[in-house]
């Protein structure tokens, strides 16, 4: 038999959303299955302009261009003014396959421009990729501590960190928790030390109780927003996002990534455009997500579980009896046969939570009520 040899040099993590097989298996055993509310994935229809874009052959047959094709950036250009406020040159945007790709091989990029820095601050309870960015380029990845309202702390950052850092993330709606963060604060911490802001935006369109905010509002010196079409028009699947902000810093990215071939499929950037420009399905798809989260706060109040509406996005954060996030999730899968994020997926400090993904399917939550005893 050939033994496997040792590995000598990077070993991947566990992938942080895996739920355990135990609790698969003990949600799965309930008559109806798993519901499985671990995850953000999109579950709803297509939009109908996306579908009509996606029936046009032509946009499949030339290569299309990385940096965005100009009816794609329009259409980005187009949506910060109507929805943000923020008028940009189109040049001031470049695309993305997704903002996943983006968000874990930005670090990488910025240390090629500024290798005398290391080191990638990030919010200490947020999504993984932040820190898993750092990682995979060999930087340093410094949490940043959150305030117990669950927002970043930048008095909390050590100014020697700051001093060797490639960029600070903040994520506003925050995930998980939804908490909205002060982008122009972020902003001006950024500008001050001569740190790139990089704002991660892909729920800004589900900020439920004021304006959307964005890192864009408060200028574009030094920051970049990074936004997504995968929650606003169910197109996770077409991996369509953008970046715009800093003039200097986006023509690095556009001009870097055209070398590294990373391209959106034409069809899905003609898609993309036409999503950007039709506003009333994303309005449909609020609605969904505010109903759903207000369902599951019903349902989490029968178990004597108390949740509340999050500031944005569409996840419930909320607080372990006992502070034991592995037995809410044990509990939550053999009581209502629901699969859920222990918070320590996002970070050590997102202990004692559990997180819950209001992005299933309608008749799945009609599910869930009825284990729950509600109609």
């Amino acid at each position: 038999m050939t033994s496997v040899p040792e590995p000598t040099g990077f070993v991947p993590p566990p992938y942080p959303f895996d739920v355990p097989a135990d609790v698969v298996r003990t949600a799965s055993a309930i008559d109806g299955g798993a519901v499985d509310l671990s995850r953000g994935v999109p579950c709803d229809p297509v939009p109908d302009v996306v579908a009509a874009a996606l029936a046009e052959p032509d946009p499949a047959r030339p290569y299309p261009p990385s940096v965005g094709t100009p009816e794609l950036l329009d259409a980005a250009a187009g949506w910060c003014d109507r929805q943000l406020g923020v008028s940009l040159d189109p040049l001031s945007i470049g695309a993305c396959i997704g903002t996943k790709e983006m968000v874990t091989g930005l670090p990488h990029l910025l240390r090629l421009r500024n290798p005398e820095r290391d080191t990638v601050l990030y919010p200490a309870v947020s999504y993984p990729s932040y820190e898993m960015g750092a990682v995979l380029a060999g930087c340093r990845a410094v949490p940043v501590p959150m305030t117990a309202d669950w927002r970043i702390d930048l008095s909390a950052i050590d100014e020697d960190d700051a001093s060797r850092a490639l960029c600070l993330w903040v994520n506003t709606p925050g995930n998980p928790a939804g908490a909205l963060d002060d982008l122009g604060a972020a902003a001006e911490w950024g500008r001050g030390r001569g740190v790139p802001v990089v704002s991660d935006e892909c729920y800004v369109e589900f900020t439920w109780h004021e304006p959307s905010r964005s890192v864009l509002q408060h200028g574009l010196d030094g920051v970049l927003a990074v936004h997504s079409l995968s929650k606003r028009s169910n197109l996770a699947g077409l991996r369509v996002g953008f970046y715009a902000g800093d003039p200097d810093l986006v023509w690095y990215l556009r001009e870097t990534r055209r070398h590294q071939g990373f391209l959106i499929p034409g069809p899905a950037q003609a898609a993309g455009a036409a999503s950007l420009r039709d506003q009333e399905h994303v309005e449909v798809q609020a609605g969904r997500y505010r109903r759903r989260l207000e369902s599951l706060i019903e349902v989490l109040a029968t178990l004597g579980l108390s949740a509340s509406m999050p500031e944005g996005g569409f996840y419930l954060w909320i607080t372990a009896p006992d502070g034991d996030e592995l037995a809410l999730t044990r509990s939550l899968a053999r009581e209502l046969g629901i699969l859920t994020s222990p918070g320590t997926t996002f970070g050590p400090d997102g202990a004692g939570h559990v997180r819950i993904a209001a992005v299933v399917p309608d008749e799945q939550l009609a599910l869930v009520r009825a284990r729950a005893g509600l109609t």
